[in-house]
């Protein structure tokens, strides 16, 4: 408590991404217009799987999973974010900054967890396929999300406890366009050495070890490969590898920037762009331009919705 009385900023400075008004222009109108499609095509996937029956299963309930959480992830950073492009002066209340920092780590671990369950249900379904109806039952799937989305909470309170314990009295200017734990507590009035070895053995080893455990699946999957016919091997490739394409483009941002406690914030904000506005837009389109039972029935979705306007007219 005398850590929190001690608190003096009431709001915090962000820098932004450049000071070139020019390049903030072009910025504003690209990422608009990827976080417009982010919404969209997760919202797309969202109601394509919940309108059709026949994906009702495992693999597809963890992919709507997945765009509700894109879905949230970038909207915690993006629109402070756009904001922020188009006003000289990025501000940000003391208040406001925490609650986007715990929103932030419990969807970005939300997902971390996500992925790592979604290579679980593939190694389940490749690997042992007579007994996944058992293994991978809809109570089991409920409960495995259930449980990603405490353990988030849980390393977001962690996280949130971690920064807010310490006093801040000035400077406030951060060198980014979000509130995180690194920047955030690189202004406190006190040596941060101890909470930045917390904070990489909380959110780095986290990153880390779900990356080696998806890792290690993908490569029991590919040995397990060698069994199957051709046209099984190509249909498990094909989904493993959209999976892995997604996993690469979070996690390798995910490590980078939080296994290593003392870091340069410049130039951390192009990886953070990365995790935190493409991969969320690259996810639809990764899973739908890969995957021939999306699109097949996001097709009879938008046949159906064409012959009900004509009835009714």
């Amino acid at each position: 408590m005398d850590a929190l009385n001690q608190t003096r900023v009431t709001q915090f400075v962000f820098l932004g991404l450049t000071e070139n008004w020019v390049l903030e222009i072009l910025f504003f109108m690209a990422f608009s217009v990827m976080y417009v499609l982010t919404l969209l095509g997760n919202i797309l996937i969202m109601v394509t799987i919940v309108f059709t029956p026949r994906l009702h299963i495992p693999m597809y309930f963890f992919l709507s999973n997945l765009s509700f959480i894109d879905i949230c992830h970038s909207s915690v950073t993006v629109p402070k974010m756009l904001e922020g492009l188009l006003l000289e002066r990025k501000t940000i209340s003391f208040d406001n900054c925490i609650a986007q920092l715990f929103f932030l780590h419990l969807f970005a671990c939300a997902e971390i967890f996500l992925l790592t369950v979604m290579a679980y249900d593939r190694y389940v379904a490749i690997c042992a396929p007579l007994h996944y109806a058992n293994v991978m039952d809809m109570r089991v799937c409920v409960q495995l999300v259930f449980g990603l989305w405490l353990g988030g909470t849980v390393h977001s309170l962690v996280q949130t406890f971690l920064t807010i314990r310490l006093p801040y009295c000035g400077p406030n200017v951060i060198d980014s366009y979000f509130c995180d734990v690194p920047p955030v507590i690189k202004l406190a009035c006190t040596d941060t050495y101890l909470t930045g070895m917390l904070i990489v053995s909380n959110s780095g080893t986290i990153s880390l070890f779900c990356f080696l455990a998806l890792v290690t699946s993908y490569m029991v999957i590919l040995v397990s490969l060698r069994k199957q016919s051709a046209e099984g091997r190509r249909k498990a490739l094909s989904t493993c590898s959209a999976h892995f394409m997604v996993v690469a483009f979070f996690f390798g941002p995910c490590i980078f920037l939080y296994t290593h406690p003392d870091t340069n914030f410049s130039s951390d904000k192009v990886v953070s762009v990365f995790y935190t506005m493409v991969t969320p837009v690259l996810n639809p389109l990764i899973y739908t331009l890969r995957n021939e039972e999306v699109k097949s029935a996001m097709k009879h979705l938008r046949q159906r919705q064409v012959f009900s306007m004509k009835s009714c007219t």
